[in-house]
């Protein structure tokens, strides 16, 4: 299974974005820069993002991106249904006199890994990552510090 690279740019904005401290807003540019992509795709991706109502975007001289909702209030899976959308990734391509779609097995084994994966990625927040980057953050400096 494979997300489009907009699902990647967008968890990896959010997780940015949950790591400023509240308030504070950051440009597409450096928001970019900072993933390797060129401004333009980003900014269609923060507009999703927009829409979706996780992030805001504020004009004026220190205008930019922020979050709007709490990083313990923000699922992968919500991030992800917000790009991907929420159609499933399988669909049974048989249909004859033998096999009809209800009777699917294959559908329905993958139908249940999916459950399960979407499961998953409710339960984990955009909070567990923002912890776990601080924590690596904060080990890397004492281990360069005198």
């Amino acid at each position: 299974m494979k997300y489009s690279k907009a699902t990647n740019y967008a968890l990896h904005t959010i997780v940015y974005l949950g790591l400023l401290p509240p308030g504070k807003t950051i440009g597409v540019k450096p928001l970019a820069e900072v993933q390797k992509v060129s401004p333009t795709y980003l900014s269609k991706v923060l507009t999703t993002l927009v829409k979706a109502g996780f992030i805001e975007s504020v004009t004026g001289v220190n205008g930019g991106y922020k979050l709007i909702k709490d990083v313990k209030d923000i699922t992968f899976l919500e991030v992800i249904q917000a790009i991907e959308g929420t159609t499933s990734f399988f669909h049974c391509g048989l249909e004859n006199n033998i096999h009809d779609r209800q009777n699917c097995f294959i559908e329905k084994v993958m139908n249940e890994a999916e459950q399960k994966m979407e499961d998953y990625l409710r339960s984990q927040t955009i909070e567990h990552v923002v912890q776990k980057v601080n924590e690596n953050m904060v080990n890397h400096i004492n281990s360069i510090a005198n």
